[in-house]
């Protein structure tokens, strides 16, 4: 307890300076994109008075530390200003899409480390024999697909002909169905999102139970009476999945970037529909608050997988 209590402490006082460095090169990344937020709301039609004005309205011909400065103060209000007109608070519009980022990515992460398990402790107790050759051919070829690809096969396959049951419309069943919609709503995009993921996680679980199953403590506790079932339960998968574990939190800011594509196949108003729309319309506010959003979500998971790392690995003393 006193090893999780010192991780959890240290993340948690380096969490605000890892949120100022991912603020400044947010602002700084969209800063230097050469696009005039004033032709984009007023047209390039409209005159250089007005787009002068509209500048100077909005404070575009400050320095850009000025602007950083105002953009900072409202970050820690949480208050990301307006979109171009018609003007919406850009906080609501992330209010109302995050969560169906973060249902499609945990959605995901569920497929992802349920498939790893059980494929890659299978591909481990039967390492070298037909069962553990067709895992490995399988999380090559998964591996090999893009998510964005698998999108579009998985349409194809299940989702066009008439009658199917995997809607591809957003989350309009969700509010027809209640939660079985949600799910079959769900069912697609997780799937795209999550097996990329999950092969190479199959791989290193695989890995990790194969060097833990040849460790001497697993002969001696077999030579001694215990069950083989026993022991592969209770010690050698617990050591085993210190590795995975680590690996599934650097995947985390995968996981989170491909829903953002995901979400604009099967037409789900999550973050990458804002991000997209922000774009096109030049609109600074509202791609740097989705922006901003979904990089603290990134922060914030991979300090939760270093305290479930501490908690699957209690011999570690040092953090």
């Amino acid at each position: 307890m006193a090893t999780l209590l010192r991780l959890l402490g240290r993340r948690l006082a380096a969490l605000p300076f890892m949120l100022l460095g991912v603020t400044i090169m947010v602002f700084i990344v969209l800063s230097v994109i050469p696009a005039d937020r004033a032709t984009a709301v007023l047209g390039e039609n409209a005159s250089e008075e007005a787009k002068d004005a509209f500048r100077e309205d909005r404070g575009l011909n400050d320095s850009l530390l000025v602007q950083f400065l105002r953009y900072l103060g409202g970050v820690v209000r949480l208050d990301f200003g307006f979109t171009n007109p018609p003007e919406e608070s850009v906080a609501s519009k992330i209010a109302s899409a995050f969560p169906v980022t973060l249902q499609l990515t945990l959605l995901g992460i569920l497929l992802a480390v349920f498939l790893a398990l059980v494929l890659g402790v299978t591909s481990a107790l039967y390492r070298d024999r037909w069962p553990d050759q067709a895992i490995r051919v399988f999380s090559i070829a998964a591996i090999a697909t893009p998510s964005f690809w698998l999108a579009i096969l998985l349409i194809q396959w299940f989702a066009l002909p008439a009658g199917s049951i995997f809607p591809t419309g957003g989350l309009d069943w969700a509010d027809q169905y209640g939660f079985v919609g949600w799910m079959y709503s769900m069912a697609l995009p997780a799937l795209a999102l999550g097996l990329p993921v999950s092969a190479s996680l199959i791989r290193v679980v695989r890995t990790s139970m194969v060097e833990e199953l040849d460790r001497d403590y697993v002969r001696t506790a077999i030579g001694n009476g215990v069950p083989y079932r026993t022991v592969v339960a209770r010690n050698v998968l617990r050591n085993a999945l210190v590795t995975p574990v680590t690996v599934l939190g650097l995947r985390i800011g995968y996981l989170l970037g491909g829903a953002v594509v995901i979400e604009k196949i099967f037409n789900l108003n999550g973050m990458g529909d804002l991000i997209i729309v922000g774009l096109n319309t030049s609109d600074t506010n509202l791609v740097q608050g989705a922006v901003l959003t979904i990089a603290v979500a990134f922060v914030v998971v991979n300090i939760l997988v270093d305290v479930l790392y501490v908690l699957i690995n209690p011999r570690i003393r040092t953090v």
